[in-house]
């Protein structure tokens, strides 16, 4: 019985899904920016996509750059920017061609599971003034029984947001949803791992709607030996 209705149950998710989508990332928009409380100088976002984020950290921020490989979603980025905001997109890997720091803020929103994980960190870390602060949201692999558990969780959360956000109605997909997209392959117990190992100190967490955070502050004395 269990097994006859639960392709029944994702086939009608997939539906209601796709006729009502939204975006997960910037759930965690407002988020991301309570974690700057002040004015910054120079904020990098990388693989910005749309630009969502990167306009709104504009707000906090006396200059932004967003960078992302994606060509098309840059142009749509530049084509939803108001030409007097302090916003420039590039189209680069950020790895390699990201504008030299020092930032005070780098935000990086489903994007790091796209590159290798550890130089991914290093080169933010790089990047990050004294003081500066990171800010990871990512998506990992599930393994344990608390992913699982989270993952459950989600599901009816998701189904609920989706409604709200589209107050029940068919939406069309937003722009930021239409980059190309990969799965994730580090567990959170890897990237936990990591993190402390190349960001001792640095903060990670499960969240909801299948993504993890992690923040890290680039401490002077700490920057200053890099």
């Amino acid at each position: 019985m269990v097994t006859t209705l639960l392709p029944r149950v994702l086939r009608a998710l997939e539906r209601f899904h796709a006729a009502r989508p939204w975006d997960h990332n910037a759930h965690y928009h407002r988020w991301i920016l309570r974690r700057f409380p002040g004015r910054v100088g120079r904020a990098l976002d990388v693989g910005s996509g749309s630009g969502d984020l990167a306009r709104r950290l504009a707000s906090r921020a006396g200059a932004v750059c967003g960078i992302d490989v994606d060509a098309a979603i840059v142009d749509r980025a530049r084509e939803l920017t108001d030409p007097a905001a302090p916003v420039s997109f590039i189209v680069g890997d950020a790895l390699r061609e990201a504008p030299p720091g020092p930032y005070d803020a780098l935000t990086c929103v489903a994007t790091i599971h796209h590159m290798p994980f550890t130089d991914a960190l290093t080169c933010f870390r790089q990047h990050l003034a004294p003081g500066g602060t990171l800010v990871v949201v990512g998506v990992y692999r599930p393994r344990s029984r608390s992913d699982y558990l989270i993952d459950a969780v989600a599901i009816p959360a998701n189904v609920v947001m989706a409604w709200i956000k589209n107050r029940g109605r068919r939406a069309p997909r937003p722009a930021a949803m239409t980059a190309p997209t990969r799965p994730a392959t580090m567990t959170f117990a890897a990237i936990v791992r990591e993190a402390r190992h190349v960001l001792p100190g640095a903060r990670t967490r499960r969240r909801l709607f299948w993504r993890y955070t992690l923040v890290w502050h680039a401490e002077a004395a700490y920057s200053a030996r890099q």
